[in-house]
């Protein structure tokens, strides 16, 4: 195991050493999403993201729509880093989806980027037309 001296994070992480960021835009992609070793692979810990401002675009009206997403996750040998998540979630603000599709892609996104141990997505969604709609998707190694 390494030492916190020998912390070398910085140079695999470029989101994260940017002072200026331009986001992307209309284009949800999983290769936005870095991360970084996970020095504890050897034990299971769960770590979540509380993301209370996600909007995307319904595809039908082109309307807004907000909520919350709750990633959980057991990391296996890889960290997803938190800066490059939240620009990863930004670039649903244009994108044009339903919630269930929205949910599923973050899923196999961060599947494909950081292979967990088990991985728990979960959408709130505001209520349009006095309908709320909340979705969890759910992966295990």
């Amino acid at each position: 195991m390494k030492n916190k001296s020998d912390n070398n994070y910085s140079d695999d992480l470029m989101l994260l050493k940017k002072s200026e960021q331009s986001y992307p835009d209309n284009d949800p992609d999983y290769r936005i999403l870095e991360s970084f070793d996970n020095r504890y692979s050897d034990r299971g810990f769960w770590v979540t993201f509380d993301c209370p401002e996600f909007t995307t675009r319904c595809p039908i009206t082109n309307q807004p729509d907000f909520g919350k997403i709750v990633i959980s996750y057991i990391p296996g040998k890889k960290c997803i880093e938190s800066k490059s998540l939240k620009l990863y979630l930004f670039s649903f603000r244009n994108f044009s989806t339903f919630h269930e599709e929205s949910i599923n892609k973050i899923r196999d996104d961060l599947v494909d980027a950081c292979s967990p141990q088990e991985l728990i997505v979960e959408g709130f969604f505001n209520a349009r037309g006095g309908i709320s709609i909340n979705v969890k998707t759910t992966y295990k190694a």
